[in-house]
């Protein structure tokens, strides 16, 4: 039985940036992955003479080489070095106001300057919330990276002298943060609007989750890689085999194995099993727990904890290779949410049903990158995030029928909201449903987003309870499903994170 220092189940983003840490840290290290190619989600496809992106929008925490970002900082260590694409503006937001009444069509900025300054335009007297949104911002991104420097061992005195709104503030909803700064309505209506990249409504979302991906994004802007995502993540997997590290592609880990004292002792795979101590799994811990554990090895907290937490957004997203520029149908922005409310809660509810659900971001890689598809064409993807497992109740011989009908009633919207005119010039069409989610990346339900970041369950107790979430001997969770929740830079920093506190044990275990 061949014999590892660690091995990493799944090549996602946070899989990747685990198994490149362990590398770099010397350790003989085993990246699984079931597929051919690794990402996850985080990857393409072609369809006739276009490539698609599965699923990046954008990625925030980057940066230039002169002002990097975090996640930037970690792939520089490893020595990733790809081409990048800076997205010009944050947002775009087409929708009605939560009156039912004020019509809303806003685009926002990065730097926080140009970003507070134009909110003021909109809506005037609500400079001095959204400039002390973003103070906040500033010390709530101290607070975690001081979290993540002493892997969630904090110091009780030290947060409270240095970083006291975190712990007043960062176990509060969104609107109810809002509310307390006074911020006028219709800015918490614009505001709001990044909730549909989080999956949960402003009455329930983190303000900790919201405040940290809205100030990355405005301070460092949002970046998306020359070749799609599937450059980052091959990217990352040749910084791995740089550093001397071992791939098993088209290799599928079936169970985990463990000693009498509970400890994981290695992995049974399809290409046969491995001996190792330390396991880092890019995969939502449910899954493994319920049919790659033992049930005696599984504390009964942690079934409790799975059973309590619920899943976050499923995807749906209809991907359009047209055979028109950009300019010549008239689509000039990058991204733009179109939901029918700025009322979170009531589109979360609609979002529950393929019936009510109206809720989308469109994409247009082309007018960031031109030379994204073939001259003359461009790329459009449409992504509807659903709130509950309602494909569940698809019977299998309606499937096609009923994810075409929701992929065109999209489009139709689309074109209603935005006042252009697509279908004619449809060359390639193709679409991704939680079903297609749930078999390709296997997650449950199809909830790529891992759970929900809201309520008791947020990043604060997560992160801060770093040490104990993680119970079962030799054993943890990186990914969408880990202690930062979802998005490309959530991940590789659970990845680098779980894997620096593995090092760690390890340094410990050779004392």
């Amino acid at each position: 039985m061949p014999k590892y220092d660690a091995v990493v189940i799944g090549a996602g983003n946070g899989g990747l940036a685990a198994a490149c840490r362990m590398a770099k840290g010397g350790k003989k290290t085993l990246l699984i992955e079931r597929h051919n190619m690794p990402g996850g989600c985080a990857s393409s496809f072609r369809r006739g003479r276009f490539e698609f992106e599965t699923a990046l929008h954008e990625i925030c925490e980057w940066g230039t080489k002169e002002n990097p970002g975090g996640c930037r900082r970690i792939c520089d260590e490893f020595g990733l070095d790809i081409p990048w694409h800076m997205v010009p503006d944050n947002f775009r937001v087409i929708t009605t106001a939560s009156d039912g009444r004020t019509h809303i069509d806003a685009t926002l900025p990065c730097t926080v300057k140009e970003f507070v300054n134009e909110m003021e335009r909109l809506v005037p007297g609500c400079r001095k919330s959204i400039q002390d949104l973003f103070d906040l911002g500033t010390e709530f991104h101290a607070a975690g990276d001081y979290s993540l420097s002493v892997a969630g061992k904090t110091d009780p005195k030290y947060m409270q002298e240095h970083f006291p709104n975190f712990l007043r503030l960062g176990s509060y909803t969104v609107n109810r943060v809002f509310r307390a700064m006074k911020m006028p309505k219709l800015a918490q209506d614009i505001m709001n609007t990044y909730w549909g990249y989080l999956g949960v409504d402003a009455d329930h979302l983190s303000f900790l989750q919201y405040v940290n991906m809205l100030w990355l994004y405005v301070n460092h802007g949002a970046w998306i890689p020359d070749k799609t995502s599937n450059e980052l993540t091959t990217g990352l997997l040749e910084c791995f085999r740089s550093m001397g590290g071992e791939v098993w592609m088209n290799c599928t880990a079936t169970e985990i194995l463990f000693d009498e004292s509970k400890t994981v002792r290695g992995v049974k795979t399809t290409c046969g099993e491995v001996e190792t101590k330390h396991i880092l799994c890019n995969m939502n811990q449910n899954m493994v727990y319920a049919t790659m554990c033992p049930p005696e090895v599984v504390p009964e907290r942690m079934v409790k904890l799975g059973n309590a937490r619920t899943y976050s957004a499923r995807m749906f997203v209809v991907y359009m290779g047209l055979d028109r520029s950009a300019e010549e149908l008239g689509i000039r922005d990058y991204t733009v949410f179109l939901p029918t409310s700025a009322d979170t809660a009531k589109e979360y509810e609609s979002g529950k049903t393929i019936a009510t659900n109206c809720n989308q971001v469109m994409v247009c890689y082309n007018v960031v990158n031109p030379g994204f598809s073939p001259e003359g064409t461009c790329v459009v993807s449409l992504t509807s995030t659903f709130m509950d497992d309602d494909w569940a109740n698809v019977d299998p011989d309606d499937y096609v029928e009923t994810k075409t009908a929701f992929a065109e009633k999209l489009i139709k919207l689309f074109e209603e909201r935005y006042g252009v005119t697509v279908t004619p010039y449809i060359e390639e069409l193709e679409i991704a449903t939680p079903w297609t989610m749930c078999n390709y990346v296997n997650v449950p339900q199809g909830a790529a987003y891992g759970f929900e970041l809201k309520d008791w369950d947020n990043m604060m107790p997560r992160m801060m309870m770093m040490g104990t979430e993680f119970p079962v001997k030799g054993l943890k969770f990186v990914g969408a499903a880990s202690i930062r929740g979802d998005g490309y830079n959530s991940a590789i920093f659970s990845g680098d994170t779980l894997a620096k506190k593995t090092l760690a044990e390890m340094k410990e275990e050779e004392a």
